[in-house]
C-alpha cells in the first residue's frame, strides 16, 4: 500500500510540476503593459511622433516601460522673468523672482513642494533678505550647487557689471557681493554653473559665461567658491564666431563643463537660420574649449530671436544630454557617452498631437538612462494658444526609447496667447526657463504662467522616478493648476 501511495505522489508531483510551468507561461503571455487607463493630455510615443498608446507588438522590457503619468503645475504667488531654479540637498526649492525681493532687488522664492502628497497644501516665500540688498538684476540668475547646496544669486545690472551672493545655510545669511565682471565687456545673458572639481579654496569648481562684445561667449571661473573671479576669456576654441549668446552652463561629476551655441563658422544657409548647433567642453575650467558638433544637420535649427541655443546636461554619471529646436520648430535630443566626442542621432521627440511650433527648450537628466524635456507649444488651430509641456524616458539609450509627454496645464489655461510666444522672448519666459530633478527623482520645470503672470513650477504629479537602478513610481501628487496661481 506504501509504494502505491509513493507512485501515485510522483505522478501527482509530476503533473503538478508540468501544470505549474503552464500557468506561469500562461500569466507572463496575458501580462499587459498598458494596465492603466491613459491620463487626459498624456501621450506615449516614439521618436518623430509615432503614437505607442496600446501598441501590443513592441517588446516593451527592463526600463523601457511605459508608466502612468500626469501633469500639473504650481504658483508661487509671484511674478518672474527668466526663472531659474535650484534645489538644495534638504529639498529647498527656489525659484528667482525679478524686483518682487525687499528694496525692489531680486527676490529668491522658496516653495515647500517637494514632499506634498496627501493634501494641496504647500506656501511659498522669499528667502533673500540681506542687510544691504543688491539692487535689481536685468537678468537674474540663481542656481544651486548639487554637491555643496551653496545658492548662488548673480545679478546683472543694465550690461555694466555683475555681481555675485551665497548662501550657506538655505537663504539665512548672505555673503558678498563680490564683483564678477571686467571693464572691457559689456555683461549680458549671464549663466552660473559648479562642477565636482575640487578648487584650490572650495571644494567644486565655479564658472560663469557672458555674452560680451566679442565673437564667441566669455567665461570666468572661481577657485574659492565665488569669492574672487579669474579673467573672462573666450568660451570656445580661439578664433570661433559663433556669437556671445550661450545656454546654460552646466557642471559635470567628472569636472568638465559644458555649454551649447551655435557652431564656431557662425555662418546662416539661405533662409538665415544659423549652420549648426554645438555643445563646447572644457576639462580645465575655461582655460581651453573644444567644439563637439551636433547632429543638427538631420534637423535643421531653429529661426528663433537668439537661435534657441542648444540647451545640455549630464546625468549621475557624465553621460550628456542636449536639446534643441530644429528647423520645423520642434524639439530635438542627442545623446553622448564619451563626453561629447560623439553623438547619437537626433530624435525629434514631440508627441503625437498637431503642434505647429515649440520654443524654450530645456532638459534634465537624473541617474544614467534618464532624461527629461520642457518646452512650450502652440497647438495648431487654435490661434496663438501656448501651452507647457514636459516630456521624459526612462530607458534613453534605448534603441527604440519610448517617450512619455504630459501637458501642465489643462485646456482653457493657456500659458501665452501671444503671437510667435515660443519663437521670440514674451512675459516672465524672457530669453529662458530652467529645470531640475530633486533627489527623489521628480522633474520640475520653473516658467512663468504669462497670463496670469505668476511664475510656475511644472512637474508630474504622478510618474516614475528618475533615479534608482530600477524604475518606480513616485507617490501622487494633488493636481495644482489654475487654483494655485
Amino acid at each position: 500500500m506504501r509504494t502505491i501511495f509513493l507512485a501515485l505522489l510522483m505522478v501527482s508531483a509530476s503533473l503538478a510540476g508540468c501544470f505549474g510551468d503552464e500557468e506561469k507561461e500562461e500569466v507572463a503571455a496575458e501580462t499587459d503593459v498598458w494596465s492603466f487607463d491613459k491620463p487626459d493630455l498624456t501621450w506615449y510615443h516614439f521618436a518623430n511622433a509615432e503614437d505607442a498608446w496600446g501598441n501590443e507588438e513592441f517588446d516593451f522590457e527592463g526600463r523601457n516601460m511605459p508608466y502612468e503619468a500626469v501633469g500639473s503645475y504650481y504658483g508661487i504667488g509671484m511674478s518672474t522673468f527668466e526663472p531659474t531654479m535650484g534645489i538644495t540637498q534638504d529639498d529647498m526649492m527656489i525659484m528667482s523672482s525679478y524686483g518682487n525681493g525687499p528694496a525692489g532687488s531680486t527676490a529668491i522664492i522658496s516653495c515647500d513642494l517637494i514632499g506634498m502628497h496627501d493634501a494641496l497644501d504647500y506656501s511659498c516665500e522669499n528667502v533673500y533678505d540681506p542687510l544691504l540688498p543688491i539692487a535689481n538684476s536685468n537678468d537674474p540668475y540663481i542656481y544651486v550647487d548639487p554637491w555643496t547646496s551653496r545658492i548662488m544669486k548673480f545679478d546683472m545690472h543694465a550690461l555694466l557689471g555683475m555681481t555675485v551672493e551665497w548662501s550657506d545655510d538655505e537663504g539665512a545669511s548672505w555673503n558678498g557681493p563680490s564683483v564678477a565682471t571686467q571693464i572691457y565687456s559689456v555683461q549680458d545673458h549671464q549663466t552660473i554653473a559648479s562642477s565636482n572639481m575640487p578648487a584650490l579654496f572650495h571644494p567644486t569648481t565655479w564658472m560663469f559665461c557672458i555674452n560680451g562684445n566679442w565673437p564667441s561667449p566669455l567665461c570666468s571661473s572661481s577657485q574659492d567658491g565665488g569669492a574672487t573671479w579669474g579673467p573672462e576669456l573666450e568660451g570656445a576654441p580661439q578664433g570661433c564666431q559663433s556669437g556671445g549668446l550661450t545656454a546654460h552652463l552646466v557642471g559635470s561629476v567628472d569636472g568638465n563643463f559644458y555649454r551649447g551655441n551655435i557652431g564656431c563658422t557662425g555662418d546662416s544657409d539661405e533662409d538665415g537660420y544659423p549652420d549648426g548647433y554645438s555643445i563646447y567642453r572644457t576639462t580645465n575650467a575655461g582655460l581651453a574649449w573644444t567644439e563637439h558638433p551636433l547632429p543638427t544637420s538631420e534637423s535643421g535649427t531653429a529661426n528663433t530671436c537668439n537661435a534657441e541655443e542648444a540647451q545640455v546636461e549630464v546625468d549621475s554619471e557624465g553621460n550628456v544630454h542636449a536639446m534643441w529646436m530644429g528647423k520645423d520648430n520642434m524639439p530635438y535630443w542627442s545623446y553622448s557617452v564619451d563626453q561629447g566626442n560623439t553623438w547619437s542621432n537626433a530624435t525629434m521627440i514631440a508627441p503625437p498631437i498637431n503642434l505647429s511650433g515649440t520654443g524654450f527648450p530645456v532638459v534634465v537628466a537624473g541617474d544614467a538612462g534618464t532624461v527629461a524635456f520642457g518646452y512650450v507649444g502652440e497647438t495648431e488651430g487654435d490661434e496663438e494658444t501656448w501651452n507647457a509641456y514636459l516630456t521624459y524616458a526612462t530607458d534613453a539609450f534605448s534603441d527604440n526609447p519610448l517617450f512619455t509627454t504630459v501637458q501642465l496645464n489643462v485646456e482653457g489655461d493657456p500659458i501665452d496667447i501671444e503671437t510667435d510666444c515660443g519663437y521670440n522672448r514674451c512675459g516672465g519666459l524672457g530669453d529662458f526657463l530652467d529645470i531640475r530633478v530633486d533627489a527623489y527623482g521628480r522633474t520640475w520645470f520653473s516658467l512663468s504662467h504669462n497670463i496670469a503672470d505668476i511664475g510656475i513650477f511644472g512637474t508630474f504629479s504622478t510618474g516614475p522616478s528618475l533615479r534608482g537602478e530600477t524604475i518606480t513610481m513616485l507617490p501622487d501628487m494633488p493636481l495644482g493648476g489654475q487654483q494655485t496661481l
